[in-house]
């Protein structure tokens, strides 16, 4: 199986969710030596820190980087919903995207990770664009999302009380 992660949140370097899905990516590729992976990271002025991945002896990994600046990436994907990430990574089975946008799939199953709902909950202390961004991310996720992982019980409660996702 070919395997899609949009590592994108990397550029963020020493927030929770860029150490989570380091881990996340790092332990993944340690363990599956059976499936291939994709890795798809976008910014427009930070740098992937690409010696992240230096110990994974993993070689069926790529890592595929663009520099679009998010706001595009906002527009095509969680605006217009528009330009599947295939045409960007090649063909995947599996695509998990991550915190920030949640790009059209053509064939690819879809999985997303949802760290919090701090823009949900804690609109006031959120900026109004990552507010509006988050939202029209989870509307897509909701309804294209296969699988949803939550990174704690607490998540899943909001996930559950403030999307109106199952339990399942």
């Amino acid at each position: 199986m070919k395997i899609g992660i949009d590592i994108s949140q990397l550029a963020f370097e020493n927030t929770g969710v860029a150490l989570y899905l380091k881990n996340l990516v790092t332990a993944l590729l340690q363990v599956d030596k059976t499936n291939s992976y994709v890795l798809f990271f976008s910014s427009l002025r930070k740098k992937l820190d690409v010696s992240l991945f230096k110990d994974i002896k993993n070689t069926n990994t790529e890592i595929k980087i663009f520099h679009f600046p998010p706001t595009l990436l906002d527009l095509l994907w969680n605006k217009l919903h528009v330009f599947p990430i295939e045409n960007l990574i090649g063909d995947v089975d599996v695509f998990i995207t991550s915190d920030w946008t949640e790009p059209p799939c053509l064939k690819a199953k879809k999985a997303t990770i949802i760290y919090d709902l701090i823009v949900y909950k804690y609109p006031k202390e959120t900026a109004v664009k990552i507010i509006e961004t988050q939202k029209r991310k989870w509307e897509w996720a909701k309804n294209e999302a296969e699988v949803v992982f939550c990174i704690s019980e607490s998540t899943k409660k909001d996930a559950q009380k403030v999307l109106g996702m199952e339990e399942s």
